[in-house]
C-alpha cells in the first residue's frame, strides 16, 4: 500500500483506543481496507480512495441509508459515529470510515444451495423494496452508467460487479454497436501491437473478432429505454456480501448506491454469482434466486425479461477487463477474462432459455 492510513488521529476521532495491529484487507479493486485491532476491540477501516465515490457527504449519505437499512433488519454494518458526531473522518485530505469488524466469509454462487440461492434473491428484493422505503423519491434521475467495476464509463479507476458497455453509452438506450465496433477495431490494434505476444493476446483477439460478429448479426437488437427505476446498492456481487454460519451476515461496500434500473441489478448480479468457469450460467440456480427477488422485490416476470435483455446487450458490448489489461496495463481483472468472454457468446446462443430461467 503506497498510503498508510494515519491511525493515531484516527482512533482519536472515533475514540477506538489504541491500533494493536493494521493489516490490509487484499479483496477488491477500488477502495482500500484495512483489519484493525485496538485495545477496545476490532475494526474494519476503509479508505474511501476511489475519486469517483471519494466526496464525504456522498460517503456521509450511504452511511444514513445503511443504518436506516439496519434499523429495518437488513444484514449490513453502519459505520462507527466519531466524537463529532460525523461517521466520516477526513484527514490529510483523505476520507476514512470506522465499521465495526464482521467474521464472515465471501461465497460465489458454486457454493450455495439451490435453497440459499432463492435467499440470495429475496435478499436483494428486500434491499430493494428496503430502499425504496428509506431513500428519497422525489427528483430522482438515473445515475450514469457504471463499468463492470461499477465505476462510471471513463473514469480513471474501478472495483469489481456489473458490466461495461463500450464508450458512448446512451442511458436511455444501452450501448451504440458502431461505436462497440470501433472500441473492438482500437483493442485489436493493442492486441497486434502488444510483445511479448502470449496466450492472454490470443484469447483476446479470438474473443473480439467473434465478438465483432456477434455484434453484426444483432445489431438490430439494441434494447430500448430501460425499466423502472429506484435505488439500489450499485455493486452487488460476492465480494460485496459476508456469510457466515450459512446466512448473510452483512452486505458492505455501498459506494455505488444511486438510482439505477432494479431488475437490471438482479441480472447482473445473478450473472456474476452464478457464471460458471466455462462461461455458462447454473440456470437452476438462476431460476431460484429470480423467483424468489420478484416475490420480494414486487417485480413482474416482464421487467425481469426486459432486464435480462438490457443486460445481454450490455455483455455483448462490453470490454472493460480488455481496457484495463491493454489501455491501462491493470492486469489484477485478467483472471476473470476467459469465464466473462465466454459467457457474452453462451448467452446469445441460450437467449430463450436464459430469458425463462429469470422471467419463468
Amino acid at each position: 500500500m503506497s498510503h498508510a492510513p494515519p491511525l493515531g488521529a484516527l482512533l482519536r476521532q472515533y475514540a477506538a483506543g489504541s491500533a494493536l495491529t493494521c493489516d490490509p484487507v487484499e479483496q477488491g479493486l477500488l477502495n482500500r481496507g484495512y483489519r484493525l485491532r485496538t485495545t477496545r476491540g476490532r475494526y474494519f477501516l476503509k479508505h474511501h480512495f476511489d475519486p469517483e465515490t471519494a466526496d464525504p457527504a456522498a460517503i456521509a449519505r450511504q452511511h444514513r441509508a445503511t443504518q436506516r437499512l439496519a434499523d429495518l433488519g437488513v444484514p449490513v454494518a453502519p459505520p462507527l459515529t466519531g466524537t463529532d458526531g460525523r461517521t466520516v473522518a477526513v484527514i490529510g485530505g483523505h476520507a476514512y470510515a470506522l465499521h465495526p469488524w464482521i467474521d464472515g466469509r465471501h461465497r460465489h454462487g458454486g457454493q450455495l444451495t439451490t435453497r440459499q440461492c432463492a435467499q440470495l434473491g429475496a435478499l436483494l428484493g428486500v434491499v430493494h423494496a428496503s430502499l425504496e422505503r428509506v431513500m428519497p423519491t422525489q427528483g430522482r434521475t438515473p445515475a450514469r452508467p457504471t463499468d463492470a467495476t461499477g465505476a462510471t464509463e471513463g473514469s480513471a479507476s474501478a472495483g469489481a460487479g456489473g458490466s461495461a458497455a463500450a464508450e458512448g453509452v446512451d442511458p436511455a438506450r444501452g450501448a451504440d454497436p458502431a461505436d462497440t465496433f470501433a472500441l473492438i477495431d482500437r483493442l485489436l490494434a493493442r492486441v497486434r501491437r502488444h510483445r511479448p505476444h502470449d496466450a492472454f493476446d490470443e484469447l483476446a483477439r479470438h474473443r473480439l473478432l467473434e465478438r465483432r460478429a456477434l455484434l453484426e448479426r444483432h445489431a438490430d437488437r439494441r434494447p430500448p429505454q430501460g425499466g423502472s427505476v429506484g435505488w439500489v446498492h450499485g455493486d452487488f456481487h460476492p465480494f460485496n456480501l459476508l456469510y457466515r454460519d450459512g446466512e448473510p451476515a452483512a452486505i458492505v461496500d455501498w459506494d455505488r448506491l444511486g438510482v439505477h434500473p432494479r431488475a437490471e441489478e438482479a441480472v447482473r448480479a445473478a450473472v456474476i454469482f452464478f457464471v460458471r468457469p466455462v462461461g455458462a450460467l447454473d440456470l437452476a440456480k438462476v431460476r431460484a434466486y429470480a423467483r424468489a427477488y420478484r416475490r420480494t422485490a414486487g417485480a413482474g416476470p416482464a421487467e425481469l425479461a426486459a432486464a435480462v435483455h438490457r443486460v445481454w446487450w450490455e455483455r455483448l458490448n462490453d470490454f472493460w477487463m480488455l481496457r484495463w489489461h491493454y489501455e491501462r496495463g491493470d492486469t489484477r481483472a485478467d483472471p476473470q477474462f476467459p469465464a466473462a468472454s465466454a459467457l457474452a457468446v453462451w448467452w446469445t446462443r441460450e437467449y430463450d432459455t436464459v430469458c425463462e430461467a429469470f422471467a419463468g
